[in-house]
């Protein structure tokens, strides 16, 4: 069972996952470079007029080393939902201390038959590291070809930056995945929200002709995604 997946192993594949994103070159990276060895995201500054693309620096004298410390993987998430799955991540808005590093890492588990939903991270690619179970995933280029493979236990599947993707658990069993990615924020935008449940709404007329469907279809699929 994922809950009981042992924290060695947790660790393991954590480590497996941020070296693969680390891999890529440095002109590939979501994030612009560094300019000093720490930069500890100050979630207080945001409390002021102060705007910044990322977020500012503690002082050195006010970091410790909890600063670069999260348990928020070690606990499975909870798949009892309409999809089926559940995104736990670690990135800076969790852990300061991943601020202007350009990596972050999120753990996704499935209950049996559970997907991820159609989604982007406009801001980063994905590299999958598969813990348990055995996951249908794909993504669509924007030539809309569809690659799509089946991934199981110990092997990795990449998804390009800013592409259209998706997982499926094939299995009668739970499953679950550690995601790691070239940026400290990478966004996540699910299509079906994204269209369907924006606020203010995208006209229905607009999602109709896209879609080639009738309004009346349109205004029940809103139905199922009422804004956040």
């Amino acid at each position: 069972m994922v809950n009981k997946l042992s924290t060695s192993l947790l660790a393991a594949c954590f480590a497996a996952a941020v070296l693969l994103a680390l891999t890529a070159p440095a002109v590939l990276a979501g994030d612009p470079d560094m300019l000093q060895d720490i930069c500890v995201a100050d979630y207080k500054s945001l409390q002021g007029p102060l705007r910044l693309n990322g977020f500012p620096c503690k002082r050195p004298e006010n970091v410790t080393a909890n600063d670069f410390f999260s348990n928020v993987l070690a606990t499975p998430g909870n798949t009892g939902n309409a999809v089926g799955s559940a995104v736990t991540s670690a990135n800076v808005e969790k852990l300061p201390g991943l601020n202007t590093l350009g990596v972050s890492v999120s753990r996704i588990d499935y209950a049996p038959w559970g997907v991820n939903p159609l989604h982007v991270h406009p801001r980063a690619t994905e590299v999958i590291f598969v813990l348990q179970g055995s996951l249908d995933v794909g993504f669509v280029t924007t030539a809309n070809r569809l690659y799509a493979r089946t991934v199981c236990a110990g092997e990795v599947f990449v998804f390009p930056r800013g592409l259209v993707h998706y997982q499926r658990n094939n299995g009668g069993g739970p499953a679950a995945v550690l995601s790691a990615f070239d940026s400290q924020l990478p966004g996540t935008q699910p299509v079906a929200e994204a269209l369907f449940g924006a606020s203010p709404p995208v006209p229905t007329d607009v999602l109709a002709r896209s879609f080639q469907i009738d309004g009346g279809l349109v205004e029940a699929i809103k139905s199922k995604f009422p804004p956040k």
